[in-house]
Protein backbone atom coordinates (compact mmCIF):
# COMPACT_ATOMS: atom_id res chain seq x y z
CA UNK A 1 0.00 0.00 0.00
CA UNK A 2 0.93 3.66 -1.03
CA UNK A 3 1.56 6.21 1.54
CA UNK A 4 -0.71 8.42 -0.08
CA UNK A 5 -3.33 5.84 0.22
CA UNK A 6 -2.41 5.01 4.17
CA UNK A 7 -2.54 8.51 5.29
CA UNK A 8 -4.61 11.59 4.90
CA UNK A 9 -3.19 12.54 1.65
CA UNK A 10 -4.34 16.07 -0.30
CA UNK A 11 -3.70 17.91 -4.02
CA UNK A 12 -3.99 22.04 -3.85
CA UNK A 13 -4.38 23.81 -6.33
CA UNK A 14 -3.50 27.58 -6.61
CA UNK A 15 -6.16 28.83 -9.25
CA UNK A 16 -5.35 31.18 -12.14
CA UNK A 17 -6.90 31.89 -15.45
CA UNK A 18 -3.90 30.87 -17.48
CA UNK A 19 -2.42 27.90 -14.98
CA UNK A 20 -3.12 26.63 -11.89
CA UNK A 21 0.15 25.91 -9.08
CA UNK A 22 -0.43 22.18 -8.02
CA UNK A 23 0.70 20.62 -4.58
CA UNK A 24 1.02 17.30 -3.23
CA UNK A 25 0.59 16.63 0.85
CA UNK A 26 0.35 14.46 3.90
CA UNK A 27 -1.58 15.25 6.68
CA UNK A 28 1.26 12.95 8.57
CA UNK A 29 3.97 14.89 7.73
CA UNK A 30 1.91 18.06 7.40
CA UNK A 31 4.20 18.90 4.59
CA UNK A 32 3.52 19.84 0.82
CA UNK A 33 5.89 19.19 -2.72
CA UNK A 34 4.71 20.81 -5.58
CA UNK A 35 3.93 19.24 -9.21
CA UNK A 36 3.73 20.73 -12.25
CA UNK A 37 1.17 23.19 -12.99
CA UNK A 38 -1.61 22.83 -15.35
CA UNK A 39 -2.64 24.61 -18.14
CA UNK A 40 -5.78 26.88 -18.32
CA UNK A 41 -8.28 28.47 -20.52
CA UNK A 42 -10.04 31.16 -18.79
CA UNK A 43 -9.67 29.56 -15.51
CA UNK A 44 -10.78 26.25 -17.00
CA UNK A 45 -8.44 23.44 -16.51
CA UNK A 46 -7.35 20.98 -18.10
CA UNK A 47 -9.59 17.81 -16.36
CA UNK A 48 -7.93 15.10 -18.14
CA UNK A 49 -4.78 16.28 -16.24
CA UNK A 50 -6.35 16.47 -12.93
CA UNK A 51 -8.06 13.49 -13.34
CA UNK A 52 -4.50 11.67 -13.95
CA UNK A 53 -3.30 13.32 -10.55
CA UNK A 54 -6.08 11.88 -8.64
CA UNK A 55 -5.71 8.39 -10.31
CA UNK A 56 -2.03 8.78 -9.36
CA UNK A 57 -2.04 10.18 -5.84
CA UNK A 58 -5.27 9.06 -4.41
CA UNK A 59 -6.25 12.35 -2.37
CA UNK A 60 -8.48 12.21 0.53
CA UNK A 61 -9.77 15.29 -0.82
CA UNK A 62 -8.67 18.62 -2.13
CA UNK A 63 -8.13 22.32 -0.81
CA UNK A 64 -7.81 25.16 -3.34
CA UNK A 65 -6.79 28.19 -3.08
CA UNK A 66 -9.01 31.28 -2.12
CA UNK A 67 -8.10 35.01 -3.77
CA UNK A 68 -9.72 36.98 -1.10
CA UNK A 69 -9.53 40.98 -1.20
CA UNK A 70 -7.33 41.90 0.81
CA UNK A 71 -10.44 43.64 2.87
CA UNK A 72 -11.00 40.11 3.06
CA UNK A 73 -14.24 40.00 0.60
CA UNK A 74 -15.37 38.15 -2.38
CA UNK A 75 -13.15 38.88 -5.96
CA UNK A 76 -14.12 37.98 -9.32
CA UNK A 77 -10.89 35.29 -8.58
CA UNK A 78 -12.08 33.92 -5.40
CA UNK A 79 -15.36 33.57 -6.80
CA UNK A 80 -14.49 31.55 -9.71
CA UNK A 81 -11.68 29.90 -7.73
CA UNK A 82 -14.87 28.33 -5.37
CA UNK A 83 -16.74 27.27 -8.74
CA UNK A 84 -13.87 25.24 -9.46
CA UNK A 85 -13.84 23.53 -5.92
CA UNK A 86 -17.39 22.88 -6.69
CA UNK A 87 -16.69 21.07 -9.50
CA UNK A 88 -13.56 19.01 -8.34
CA UNK A 89 -15.92 18.24 -5.28
CA UNK A 90 -18.99 17.09 -7.57
CA UNK A 91 -16.31 15.14 -10.38
CA UNK A 92 -14.29 12.85 -7.58
CA UNK A 93 -16.70 13.28 -4.87
CA UNK A 94 -13.95 14.10 -2.12
CA UNK A 95 -14.16 16.82 0.38
CA UNK A 96 -12.73 20.28 -1.42
CA UNK A 97 -11.51 22.53 1.17
CA UNK A 98 -11.16 26.53 0.33
CA UNK A 99 -8.29 28.57 1.70
CA UNK A 100 -7.59 31.80 2.22
CA UNK A 101 -4.59 32.65 0.01
CA UNK A 102 -3.93 36.21 0.46
CA UNK A 103 -0.33 37.26 -0.18
CA UNK A 104 0.99 33.69 -0.90
CA UNK A 105 1.65 34.41 -4.19
CA UNK A 106 4.35 37.43 -2.47
CA UNK A 107 5.72 34.55 0.06
CA UNK A 108 6.18 32.67 -2.66
CA UNK A 109 7.95 34.64 -4.77
CA UNK A 110 9.99 35.60 -1.50
CA UNK A 111 10.37 31.86 -1.05
CA UNK A 112 11.46 31.07 -4.53
CA UNK A 113 14.21 34.50 -4.43
CA UNK A 114 15.68 33.07 -1.17
CA UNK A 115 16.50 29.29 -2.87
CA UNK A 116 17.60 30.11 -6.20
CA UNK A 117 18.69 33.95 -5.82
CA UNK A 118 16.75 34.94 -8.50
CA UNK A 119 14.22 37.64 -9.10
CA UNK A 120 11.23 35.76 -9.72
CA UNK A 121 8.71 37.33 -12.23
CA UNK A 122 4.81 37.05 -11.95
CA UNK A 123 5.02 34.71 -14.98
CA UNK A 124 7.36 32.07 -13.42
CA UNK A 125 5.99 28.76 -13.36
CA UNK A 126 7.88 27.79 -9.98
CA UNK A 127 6.28 30.46 -8.02
CA UNK A 128 2.76 28.61 -8.68
CA UNK A 129 3.89 25.53 -7.23
CA UNK A 130 5.18 27.36 -4.37
CA UNK A 131 2.45 29.28 -3.80
CA UNK A 132 -0.06 25.94 -3.94
CA UNK A 133 2.70 24.66 -0.90
CA UNK A 134 2.43 27.25 1.07
CA UNK A 135 -1.57 27.25 0.89
CA UNK A 136 -1.25 23.82 1.31
CA UNK A 137 0.82 23.93 4.28
CA UNK A 138 -0.95 26.92 5.58
CA UNK A 139 -4.19 24.39 5.62
CA UNK A 140 -2.19 21.83 7.57
CA UNK A 141 -1.13 24.51 10.10
CA UNK A 142 -4.76 25.66 10.63
CA UNK A 143 -5.88 22.64 12.29
CA UNK A 144 -8.23 22.46 9.23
Amino acid sequence: MTQASSTNSYLCFDFGLKRFGVAVGTELLKTASELSPISAKDGIPDWQVIEALVATWKPTGFVVGLPLNMDGTQSDMSLRATKFGKRLKGRFNKPVEMMDERLSSFEAKAYVREKTNKFVDFGDHSVDGAAACLILESWFASDN
